[in-house]
């Protein structure tokens, strides 16, 4: 039986939907709270989920992502009688089947509903015809709901031949998302190249690029193959695509729409059938709108997205990544396993990382080389400026000290490390954002280009710490 969700607290707007869903032959089960609604979906399978913006309990887009996590992993559409841009914008980011005003007919609810249980139904019948082959995913550590979403568009995207830009901040690991794209694509047994737009100097960047032919230029002895002619039948990775020179994205269009180009130096063109994905951590909205990168070449590198979160948004993961970087470092000397404390694991989880896996691997790497003869990790062995921002924060949160009281009422007021970690965090990222739209003067742009996030990031964190935006 075909099963519909409605989360809402407008009673008239529940008794219409479920009435038009009844009359179209399917069941229909009502919430009033998130609360309530999360609790459905965690324990029943549900097809579509009809969910207000504004409830009593919160706002509908920040669960999203729990409802598409739910074991039924059903279809969203958002219903609201307060209709935005922003919100709408957020709403199919985050992976919402529609987003329908309240003041729609009921043809055009009827409509989505209609398409989103078709959709859903031509999925489950292809997934019975193709076998289901587990996603080489080396080195990318992890099973929380933010990675196993990234892991999933991985295997959507390198089914397809499409260009694929995949977007995070330093250190989240776009290129082992890149190389997981190509080892899952049908290009696996061919070349995977990487081009460093960062470390490509601009008067050589054709040259490294297209090739040339012998005595194109004094020193050209022999001719010399491009990158973009290696990556004939493979996957070329343009790795802080941000950075490529705006004199060599023109030709690189060209070379993306035909397939072919002309080393320097030749009077023939080449060839090369490649299949292109870019990484920047970089707002190329933001820069397209400053003219530092062309639109043109934007719209054709993001035709899939896949956003990777940042290591703090997938906390989870931290402990699974500890224990696999150390494993690693202790095989490689010849050691045996290291342990480490329950403090050593609680000082990962109470530090911010923004370098994100990378910093957290340095990390392990200086701990493992302070106890290098020692069994057990504990936090003494973290680098120093590491255990100095946990302290930080620590001190700077805690109650102020009671002189005049016992001891032990101190002790007590002091929360569970778990809840006064979040507790930091949350309020670190509500300030930090206040003070970044005041900098921007409520600027989108101009936030994304001083905090280095996507618009879609920072609308979704607007949303979950409830900061409006005066315009």
């Amino acid at each position: 039986m075909t099963k519909i969700l409605i989360m809402d607290d407008d009673e008239l707007m529940v008794a219409s939907l479920a009435l038009m869903v009844r009359h179209l032959g399917y069941d229909a089960i009502s919430a009033g709270t998130l609360k309530e609604g999360l609790a459905l979906v965690a324990v029943q399978d549900f097809d579509v989920v009809f969910l207000d913006v504004r409830m009593p309990d919160g706002n509908g887009l920040n669960v999203l992502p729990q409802i598409a996590e739910a074991p039924g992993t059903p279809e969203m559409i958002i219903i609201t009688g307060f209709g935005e841009p922003d919100g709408a914008e957020l709403a199919i980011k985050s992976g919402a089947w529609d987003y329908i005003e309240k003041g729609a007919s009921v043809k055009e609810m009827t409509l989505s509903l209609e398409r989103a249980l078709q959709y859903r139904r031509e999925k489950k019948a292809q997934s019975w015809k193709h076998n289901v082959i587990a996603l080489k995913r080396e080195d990318i550590l992890g099973n929380s709901p933010q990675l196993r979403a990234c892991l999933n568009q991985v295997a959507q995207g390198a089914a397809s031949d499409a260009h694929i830009l995949i977007t995070g901040e330093t250190g989240t690991g776009k290129e082992l998302f890149a190389r997981a794209v190509h080892r899952n694509s049908p290009r696996a047994r061919k070349n995977f190249v990487v081009v460093d737009c960062a470390a490509l100097p601009e008067t050589l960047a054709e040259n490294l690029l297209f090739g040339h032919e012998r005595g194109s230029f004094t020193g050209a002895e022999r001719p010399q193959e491009g990158l973009i002619r290696q990556a004939h039948g493979g996957t070329l990775f343009l790795d802080e695509v941000g950075e490529l020179p705006l004199s060599v994205q023109k030709t690189f269009l060209r070379v993306l729409q035909e397939r072919r180009f002309r080393p320097l130096g030749s009077t023939q063109e080449v060839e090369s059938d490649f299949r292109l994905v870019a990484a920047t951590n970089r707002d190329l909205d933001a820069m397209a709108a400053a003219h530092q990168f062309r639109s043109d070449l934007l719209f054709r590198l993001r035709s899939f997205t896949i956003e990777l979160p940042p290591l703090r948004e997938r906390a989870e993961d931290i402990k699974d990544l500890a224990r696999n970087h150390l494993d690693k470092l202790c095989e490689v000397d010849g050691l045996p396993s290291k342990g480490f404390s329950p403090e050593f694991l609680d000082s990962l989880l109470a530090y911010h990382w923004p370098g994100n896996v990378r910093e957290l691997a340095n990390s392990l790497l200086r701990a493992f080389s302070a106890a290098r003869f020692e069994p057990t990790l504990y936090p003494k062995h973290l680098p120093t400026q590491v255990r100095a921002q946990i302290m930080r924060n620590s001190v700077h949160s805690l109650p102020p000290a009671n002189t005049t009281g016992a001891p032990h009422d101190v002790v007590q007021r002091l929360p569970r490390f778990q809840v006064f970690r979040e507790a930091v965090y949350a309020e670190a990222e509500k300030n930090y954002l206040q003070e970044l739209m005041g900098l921007a003067e409520d600027n989108i742009p101009e936030a994304c280009r001083l905090s280095g996030l996507s618009q879609s990031r920072i609308y979704a964190l607007l949303k979950k710490n409830r900061i409006d935006r005066h315009e």
